[in-house]
């Protein structure tokens, strides 16, 4: 990357900079993750979002290190989760206790750019109970979470601290249990009513039956996922959203930059998981006059919009639909009645997503619009664009038909065309 595209980037980041600042996020880090080349990357990535005002808890895994520990010795498996003997008990802790030793490690080396010293902390804010005997097997030292200390969590966040979590709890009698750390991410995260929940796998995100990468999955698209790791984690990020957590996230550990990207550009890298799509139509509010101006700007310096200064957005915007995605408004469309005619002003996509329909979803809304009004007709004036409206049903007509009102404005230096489509 150049260092134009650097900057254009580092711009771009900034209303996602403002979002994120003060939200807490949830990690899963899996064993396989400390183990893989990326890792220092990755941490020096958790380094930059903990400078960034970002709150942080991380829920590791082991399970690597746990077989290694094991040596010979197997961790029994019944199909939904291991079972844990007291005789395992001590190799398990054994490696759970070498990936946080790690992690911990490599987050307390801050970022030597940043010359920043992090505190990672940790403790038993985790309460468990056994599994106990499930279908004739007794999973002995295998566990579920209880309770999740949240208080005091939540005062560590606040003081700019790191908590980082091991897969286990104790019992108020004082046994040990295993827990699976991806559940215990989950329920940390609800818990907690974080911003995100981020998962860290080998995949490039969560894929359909035709090995497509879904960038947003919803409910309805979990029959899409053949693949059984993939669905355990689209349900635990569902569960989470509808616990109170806002998106859950499934980013590759293996790609450099990954999770930047994932959180701070308009497509991301991965796979976004959301109760309900985040990219939604709606009508402005003054809060979007800033976005509207960004995209309306560029056409107008082109020409191929009539300049409207910030001040006449401001007092306009309730005549404004807006296309959101992710907190930022990537696409825009105005209706102004006119007696029994509305105009159709202003119709802008961010360059990025012009390929795709948000011009006919904001189209048709404006039609609704205006039959919901009563007019009997939408119309345009335009330079360049007579072809895709004409394609979509309007058809030419003289200037003087122009409402009256309306044709008081007109430019005719500008020398528009009128274009009309009944409703």
């Amino acid at each position: 990357m150049n260092d134009k595209n650097n900057l254009k980037w580092f711009r771009a980041s900034t209303p996602y900079i403002n979002i994120h600042r003060d939200k807490k996020f949830v990690f899963f880090i899996g064993g396989d993750v400390v183990l893989d080349q990326n890792f220092e990357n990755i941490l020096n990535d958790i380094t930059l979002l903990s400078s960034l005002g970002i709150r942080l808890v991380i829920i590791h895994g082991a399970e690597p290190q746990i077989i290694t520990s094991l040596g010979d010795k197997e961790w029994p498996h019944s199909g939904l989760l291991h079972i844990t003997s007291q005789e395992l008990l001590p190799s398990i802790l054994s490696g759970i206790a070498e990936a946080k030793l790690k992690l911990e490690a490599g987050l307390s080396k801050g970022h030597a750019a940043m010359r920043s010293e992090l505190l990672v902390t940790s403790g038993n804010f985790v309460r468990a109970k056994p599994i106990g005997i499930k279908n004739g097997i007794d999973y002995q030292h295998t566990g579920a979470t209880r309770y999740v200390n949240s208080a005091a969590i939540e005062n560590l966040l606040n003081n700019k601290a790191i908590v980082l979590l091991s897969p286990f709890g104790h019992s108020p009698s004082g046994e040990t249990f295993i827990l699976d750390a991806h559940e215990l991410a989950k329920n940390v995260a609800s818990t907690l009513k974080a911003e995100k929940l981020i998962f860290f796998t080998a995949d490039d995100g969560i894929q359909d039956r035709n090995k497509n990468i879904i960038n947003e999955l919803t409910e309805s698209q979990l029959p899409l996922i053949p693949d059984r790791n993939q669905k355990k984690l689209a349900d635990l990020a569902l569960s989470a959203c509808k616990n109170g957590v806002s998106r859950g996230h499934v980013i590759n550990f293996k790609r450099d930059g990954a999770l930047l990207e994932e959180l701070f550009t308009l497509d991301g890298s991965g796979t976004q998981i959301v109760q309900k799509s985040y990219e939604q139509l709606r009508e402005a509010s003054p809060n979007d006059v800033a976005g509207i101006l960004e995209l309306i700007s560029p056409l107008e310096k082109e020409g191929l919009l009539v300049k409207r200064p910030r001040e006449l957005i401001e007092t306009e915007v309730k005549h404004f639909r807006v296309i959101e995605r992710d907190g930022m408004v990537v696409a825009c469309a105005a209706l102004y009645p006119f007696g029994s005619k509305g105009e159709l002003a202003c119709l802008a996509t961010h360059a990025q997503y012009r390929n795709d329909n948000r011009g006919e979803l904001l189209l048709k809304r404006i039609e609704s619009d205006a039959k919901m009004q009563g007019l009997s007709a939408i119309f345009v004036l335009t330079t360049q664009a007579e072809h895709w409206f004409s394609e979509r049903g309007f058809v030419e007509a003289a200037i003087e038909v122009l409402p009256e009102s309306r044709k008081a404005l007109y430019n005719y230096q500008r020398n528009s065309k009128y274009l009309e489509k009944k409703l």
